[in-house]
């Protein structure tokens, strides 16, 4: 059965971006063997972002000069944007730019997946949009050791206990991992 999955990186004090909504802050530590990352996302079908994570990663990653650095992250994975501005593509990368009702596109995103996970990459908003509507099911933090003071919280949303379950805590160098499962039958509070 496909699982949607929320997995990020975030800083101790709960920011997946500093102030700036950069992520300057995670290229800056050393990445740990087994990469947790790359094992996750060999379980993923379709994925999904938001506007200023995508616009991050093409000012920063020059992925439009150089987009065979998207196929070696993503491979052939299709991916979603949602946004309400125009973006240049990845060349030669299935990219989809949606925005509205996640609902549908979660629909289409499940099928594209085939069976496997949709993963969503942030931001948290976008993510708290698939919550609010029951449509997240695992939220998988790396806890990294930064403290950022301000930023773009995990998940902009009230999610009581009653809503979520610690399924695993792992530790990998510095990074702590936690997995919560989300109970979507429970009406959301806030």
């Amino acid at each position: 059965m496909t699982r949607t999955q929320y997995f990020t990186a975030t800083s101790v004090d709960g920011f997946i971006a500093d102030q700036h909504n950069s992520l300057d802050w995670l290229t800056t530590i050393e990445r740990q063997e087994p990469d947790r990352f790359a094992e996750f996302f060999t379980g993923i079908g379709a994925f999904a972002m938001g506007s200023t994570s995508y616009r991050w990663m093409l000012d920063n990653l020059d992925l439009l000069r150089e987009p065979q650095k998207w196929r070696g992250w993503y491979g052939d994975v299709p991916c979603w944007v949602f946004t309400h501005r125009d973006l240049p593509a990845v060349p030669g990368v299935d990219i989809t730019f949606v925005q509205g009702d996640v609902r549908p596109v979660h629909a289409a995103m499940v099928e594209a997946a085939n069976g496997r996970n949709v993963w969503l990459v942030g931001g948290g908003d976008l993510v708290g949009d698939f919550a609010d509507h029951g449509l997240l099911d695992e939220i998988h933090l790396q806890v990294t050791p930064v403290s950022l003071a301000a930023g773009a919280p995990v998940l902009p949303r009230r999610l009581l206990s009653d809503r979520l379950t610690l399924e695993d805590v792992s530790r990998g160098g510095q990074f702590a991992y936690l997995t919560y499962s989300v109970n979507p039958e429970l009406p959301l509070d806030g």
